[in-house]
């Protein structure tokens, strides 16, 4: 059975970091049949946390970002064609140039999208962006290079405050609009956001939180402005709209798979749910585009758009394709991910928001140098450090051990007083510019479904 499984077909739909580290995998695991990687841009997969970052301040090119292989794959790399269905009955992937793929087992890594402005005339403007794909940085980057007036960016996420501290750094004027009441409150809650949104306005951000953009202006086919919903208007010569991800599912609509705009439903082994709920055995899924359950967090299936769980979940996708069902390993990496921005490196272990509480465990907000930890219902779910990495790995501990909310003194450098613990403050995604990249996507536990007969 285990060289029958290490033999055949596999193919892989996303040429992206986790489709990448698969195909990786699956020969270090010992396959030998035929890998082919299907992949909508015409790049190689390369590395996306730098797009944010040092493409915008020009410190690399975006055409540099290209991911250095452990190995050769020795796939068949399709590049440049979209996947436009699947018939999993025919084990077939069909291309939007006419060929389709057979496959003995499928491995789908398409990822998310940049959610577009929503008026398209508007979008369409010169000097309006996303940030999401390598062409996308080099064009906002080739912008801020020649110097505008004025950067406007919506929404307030990870990506969107990355845009915002870019633009300071390189010494341009830039306005960040959030519907929400602080940049990153989605992600981190309401103490931490105060931090972000102090960092922002001390750095010369002029950040306007609790307001919409209603329109793009623009003169003769090129953006100048924005009207916002307080009914002002905002001069610009850019707009950078960050306002969250898309899951590329969409050309799986008549596949018969659990694949919705939360992404596809697999279960702890990567293998994808049919749209009844049971289980298939030759369709996985890894990276951002999959659900997927988690025992720390009740089970609740959690959407993620994290680098370390892309390579993470790929790694157990690829092992469990080639190994027969006892040898298949579970995928229960913790959620982490890390942003560097106005000189602050915060990092995050955990799912911030699941919780119903949070305390400052270790230094202060004035310090700009914390660990926060977050709660749920009595045990430690989360914790993020603000220039202060090194304390990850006991809270990480602390999470996989669920061990009591709030932490015992000895988890604190401060004193037991200080540690009264907050509300954590995590809003309603529904209201922010920008969307969340952890989503928690069941029932909380206490809820019950009460069937109606």
């Amino acid at each position: 059975m285990a060289d029958d499984l290490r033999d055949g077909r596999i193919v892989i739909v996303g040429a992206s970091l986790a489709g990448l580290r698969a195909a990786e995998t699956l020969r270090e695991e010992g396959f030998t049949g035929s890998l082919t990687v299907v992949g909508d841009e015409p790049y190689p997969p390369y590395d996306r946390p730098p797009l944010s970052k040092q493409v915008l301040l020009g410190q690399v090119a975006a055409s540099t970002t290209g991911l250095p292989m452990r190995r050769d794959p020795d796939a068949d790399w399709r590049l440049g064609v979209r996947a436009s269905g699947l018939d999993p009955v025919r084990k077939r992937v069909m291309l939007a140039d006419g060929e389709s793929l057979l496959y003995d087992r499928l491995l789908i890594t398409t990822g998310t999208r940049a959610r577009p402005w929503p008026n398209p005339e508007e979008a369409a403007l010169d000097g309006v962006f996303t940030l999401r794909t390598r062409d996308d940085a080099a064009g906002v980057a080739e912008r801020l290079a020649a110097g505008p007036q004025r950067v406007l960016v919506i929404g307030g996420g990870f990506t969107g405050s990355e845009i915002a501290s870019a633009c300071r750094e390189r010494g341009i004027e830039v306005t960040l609009t959030e519907r929400g009441p602080a940049p990153l409150v989605g992600a981190l809650g309401g103490t931490l956001s105060k931090l972000a949104a102090a960092m922002h306005r001390n750095h010369g951000v002029d950040l306007r939180c609790g307001v919409t953009v209603t329109a793009l202006r623009g003169d003769r086919g090129r953006f100048t402005g924005a009207d916002l919903s307080d009914g002002s208007h905002v001069e610009a010569d850019v707009c950078v709209a960050a306002l969250g991800a898309i899951r590329n599912v969409e050309w799986l609509a008549d596949s018969g798979l659990a694949a919705g705009p939360r992404g596809i439903a697999c279960d702890a082994g990567c293998r994808a749910f049919d749209m009844y709920g049971i289980v298939t055995d030759d369709v996985f899924v890894a990276g951002d585009v999959s659900r997927f359950p988690q025992p720390l967090f009740g089970y609740q299936m959690l959407s993620l758009e994290h680098w370390g769980n892309a390579v993470a979940q790929a790694e157990v996708a690829a092992h469990n394709m080639v190994s027969p069902g006892p040898l298949r390993r579970p995928h229960l990496t913790l959620p982490t991910f890390w942003s560097t921005q106005f000189g602050l490196n915060i990092k995050s272990v955990g799912v911030p928001t699941y919780s119903d509480h949070v305390v400052i465990a270790q230094g202060s907000l004035e310090e700009r140098r914390l660990a926060v930890v977050y709660g749920y219902q009595g045990r430690v779910t989360a914790a993020v450090t603000v220039n202060m990495a090194k304390s990850l790995d006991y809270y990480t501990h602390l999470i996989e051990t669920a061990a009591p909310f709030p932490p015992t003194p000895g988890a604190s450098d401060r004193p037991l007083a200080a540690e009264i613990p907050i509300p954590s403050d995590v809003p309603d995604p529904k209201g922010l510019s920008h969307g969340p990249t952890v989503a928690l996507t069941g029932h909380l536990p206490y809820r019950r479904l009460i069937v109606v007969q």
